[in-house]
């Protein structure tokens, strides 16, 4: 992927720009593609930091450490999102309702209505239908 955008900006680079041109948005549409790219890295790894500390857990957990969220709370910590005691409630609330939301996730949707419409404006110079 980061050859191929390489390889884009290369051609485009190679070719004289003029302004209002397709280039000068090849050249904006490049640079958001690798906006996006580095956030996509940038949350893989904090979503990778925090399933390695979530699995720390389980495990310390499992053979009897007597402080088994060590390695969670170090790491929400360090991203500032360690929870005080007013926040849990909430917190606690919004994990239920997200449970409950990816229990259905996998049903498939519900058929949308294929009823006719009335009429419809085609615009100013039509009239509607009756």
């Amino acid at each position: 992927m980061r050859s191929e955008f390489d390889d884009i900006r290369a051609h485009i680079a190679a070719e004289p720009a003029r302004p209002g041109d397709l280039l000068e948005l090849a050249h904006a549409l490049l640079d958001d593609l690798e906006q996006l790219r580095m956030r996509e890295a940038i949350l893989r790894s904090h979503y990778l930091g925090l399933l390695t500390a979530a699995r720390a857990t389980v495990a310390a957990d499992a053979v009897g450490d007597l402080a088994p969220l060590t390695f969670l709370e170090h790491e929400l910590a360090r991203h500032g999102q360690l929870p005080d005691g007013e926040q849990a409630p909430r917190i606690l609330a919004d994990a239920a309702g997200a449970q409950a939301m990816l229990a259905h996730l996998d049903e498939p949707a519900p058929p949308r209505s294929r009823a006719p419409r009335g009429p419809r404006c085609g615009g100013v110079s039509r009239r509607l239908r009756s």
